[in-house]
This record gives C-alpha cells, sequence and structure tokens, in this order.
C-alpha cells in the first residue's frame, strides 16, 4: 500500500478506521472482522487501493457497474491481499489460528501498530437502559482482553482503542468501571495510557459524533497524546448531501448514479467526493403513505419553526404506537441548515424515521449513501452485501457502526508524526 508503517485492525467493521489510516500513510497488514459483509467491504476497499496504485480503476468502475462478478473482480487482485482480511470472530477457541495468520503475512517484519474498538452495545447508555441486567455478564464487555493479548503478541509501538462515551460509565459487576479495568491491563501490558472524548464536529465532520479514543504507547512515557487538527469548514449539512440526485421514496438504486454539478470545495476537501468514479448506494427505502405524511409534518415543523416533532402532536390518526411518554422523538429530520447533523448509529438499519431528508420535496429518510457521506466516507467506498441482493440493512449498519474517515484521518496524522 505504499506506507513504511504498518497496522493491524481489530474488530474492523467496515474499515472506516482503517480508511483513516491509509490515507495518512500507514499500510495495513491485516484486518479481522465477525460479520461477513463487512469483510467483503474492506475485501473490495482493499483491491480499490491496489487497482488505484497500479493505475487499472477502470477494473473498479466495471465492477461497481456490473460488468463484472464480485469473483471475477476479486481475481484481478493478488491472493494474499484477499487473505488479509480475515472473517473470523475473536474468542478463545479462534485466538491461535488468528495469530497464524497475521504471523504468516507479516513473515517476521514488526508491527508498528495496532487499532480498533470492540462492539459498544455493552457499553453504550443506551444498550444498557434497554437490557434487563443492563449488559451485566454481556461476553462484549470483556473483548478488550482479547486486545491485550494481541499486544503482548505483537508489542506494537502505539494502539487507538475506539468506543462510545458510555465507556466512561459502565461499570462490571464488582463496580468497577471498565475504563478503569482497561487501562489497569493494559498498563500489566507494558503500555501506558490516555484517551480523550473526541466530538466529530470539531473535526469537519459534519455529524455530532462523540466518540472515546484511547491511544497506548509501549512503556512508561506520558503526555504523548496525538491531539488532531480542529477544523470547522464553515458548511452546513445541505451542502453534503445537495450533489446527489434528487429521488423520492423508493427511487434510486445500488447501482452507479452521477452526481449534480457542484461548486463548493467542501466535498473535496475531506476527501469524500471523487468525480472520476460513480457513485452508488444512492437508493432510498419505499416508505407507506403514513409515514409519508408524518415526515412532511415533521420537516415541516422544522423548516418552518425550527422545532423538532414530538410524537403526541401528531394528528390521532396518525399515532400507531403505543408508547406516548417515551421516544417522542422518534421521527426527527436531519437539519440541513445546522453545521452538522445529529449521530447516525446502526439503528438507521431498521428504520429511517430518525433520519429525515431535509428537502421537503423529496420527502424520504436519507440513502445509505447520504449516511455514508455524513459519516465522511469517501462516495468510491462500496458496501457489501453477502447476498450480493439488493437491502438496506447491512450497508446501513456498517455505515452506523463506523468510525468517521475524516476524524480517523486526524488522528492518524498526528501519530505519524510520532515516528
Amino acid at each position: 500500500m505504499g506506507g513504511k508503517l504498518n497496522f493491524l485492525d481489530l474488530f474492523a467493521g467496515a474499515g472506516g478506521l482503517s480508511e483513516g489510516f491509509i490515507r495518512a500513510g500507514f499500510s495495513p497488514v491485516s484486518h479481522v472482522e465477525m460479520d461477513r459483509s463487512a469483510c467483503l467491504t474492506i475485501k473490495t476497499r482493499m483491491a480499490y487501493h491496489w487497482l488505484k496504485a497500479h493505475d487499472r480503476l477502470d477494473c473498479y468502475v466495471d465492477y461497481l457497474n456490473r460488468k463484472i462478478s464480485r469473483t471475477e473482480f476479486y481475481n484481478l487482485i493478488p491472493p494474499r491481499l484477499m487473505e488479509s482480511v480475515i472473517n473470523i470472530e475473536i474468542r478463545d477457541n479462534s485466538m491461535d489460528e488468528i495469530f497464524n495468520i497475521i504471523d504468516a503475512l507479516l513473515e517476521g517484519k514488526p508491527l508498528n501498530l495496532i487499532i480498533g474498538g470492540p462492539p459498544c452495545q455493552a457499553y453504550s447508555i443506551v444498550g444498557r437502559s434497554r437490557d434487563s441486567n443492563r449488559m451485566m455478564g454481556d461476553k462484549r464487555n470483556y473483548l478488550y482482553t482479547y486486545y491485550a493479548e494481541f499486544l503482548k503478541r505483537y508489542v506494537p509501538e502505539y494502539f487507538v482503542f475506539e468506543n462510545v462515551t458510555g465507556l466512561l460509565s459502565a461499570k462490571g459487576q464488582d463496580g468497577v468501571r471498565y475504563i478503569d479495568k482497561m487501562l489497569s491491563l493494559f498498563r500489566e501490558t507494558g503500555y501506558e495510557t490516555e484517551f480523550r472524548v473526541l466530538s466529530s464536529e470539531k473535526y469537519g465532520v459534519p455529524q455530532n459524533r462523540q466518540r472515546i479514543i484511547l491511544v497506548g504507547k509501549k512503556g512508561r512515557e506520558t503526555a504523548f497524546y496525538p491531539e488532531p487538527d480542529r477544523w470547522h469548514p464553515g458548511i452546513d449539512v445541505i451542502e453534503v448531501l445537495q450533489d446527489l440526485p434528487a429521488i423520492r421514496s423508493g427511487e434510486g438504486s445500488v447501482a452507479p448514479c452521477y452526481l449534480e454539478k457542484y461548486s463548493g470545495h467542501y466535498l473535496y476537501d475531506a476527501g469524500i467526493r471523487n468525480d472520476g468514479i460513480p457513485v452508488t448506494w444512492h437508493q432510498a427505502r419505499q416508505h407507506t403513505e403514513q409515514d409519508l405524511e408524518i415526515y412532511r409534518i415533521t420537516v415541516e415543523r422544522w423548516n418552518n419553526h425550527g422545532e423538532l416533532l414530538n410524537y403526541n402532536d401528531l394528528p390521532e390518526r396518525l399515532k400507531t404506537h403505543k408508547n406516548r411518554s417515551s421516544f417522542v422523538n422518534r421521527f426527527r429530520v436531519v437539519c440541513g441548515n445546522k453545521p452538522f447533523s445529529h449521530t447516525i448509529v446502526a439503528h438507521i438499519a431498521k428504520d429511517g424515521h430518525y433520519y429525515i431528508h431535509p428537502d421537503i420535496g423529496q420527502n424520504r429518510s436519507l440513502t445509505p449513501r447520504e449516511a455514508a457521506r455524513l459519516q465522511t466516507f469517501p462516495d468510491d467506498y462500496f458496501f457489501e452485501n453477502v447476498s450480493e441482493v439488493a437491502g438496506y440493512s447491512s450497508p446501513f449498519r456498517q455505515i452506523g457502526n463506523a468510525v468517521p474517515v475524516l476524524l480517523a484521518h486526524k488522528i492518524a496524522k498526528k501519530l505519524m508524526e510520532k515516528w
């Protein structure tokens, strides 16, 4: 991939964190992820980078245009690169197999960096509130212990560990915060660890998304945290969406579409828009007439009065939910006239009610591509499905769970300066 410093990505998801580090000049040795669709997404992205480095992106465009199958496309890429994406769940009885694959990929070379963050449901405040046991005993609480095993085996100079801010308050059955358990374990493993809660909108991401980013350094040195440079691009959210073709409920396609004219700078400066490659996944859900009526009311209330919709204010004929006391903001517009949206989360895979497009003329929820843009994924990033059949759940879930690429890039740039 051209970078001298290499990294391993654990719990890699769709590769948002990895993409930022690749953009900063790091080279991936391997990605480990249990979800097969996400692994296919990473494979396709690794193929994109290889083809770009070899001036063969026409093959990538052929794949996006469905001129060649996924199998034919992957056969164009060195097998070793495809095999570096490890589709195995990290657990007790899989560690040796994963280690063996990574060892073979390293070929005796040292590993410079480990990145990644375990699934966040066990630490999420919302996840705990919905679980009768408040996630006590959930195995995902302890995935960080596997992360430490990788540190012990490969002894990288640094690691970057990402998770939700609920990690700061989540406690085990012994009453000790998981964040304190992590810091202690990482110190026993040989690393000092520092952390910050970073708000994505302060770094150019058009989204209000807070995440805790832990950075560990081998040894006992302190005050090493790679503070990313802030960026306030001075745009509103509508600029991130307005050059995509206007479509209504049920319209659009997973297949490529071409963008409208864009005279701004942000989409280029943020690494989102690529005029040389067509854009995929701009396909809107098919909504019911009832939902469409609620969407119109929601957008009109925001655009005309700057007010969010309270579910109880809807006409009685539109109220189908029995719960009228909680989640009263279940219908929400993505505010086009603000510099950042509310947080894109994986729940968008279930319905789009919380992510209504601000253009009342389109009257629909966001497409996967629009959600990806708010996460600062490049337009040339393709999200795969296991079945190769169009469906929203997996791409939306991959996008909602990801680290914004631009934030990852800014962290990676500062960390690169440490070497």
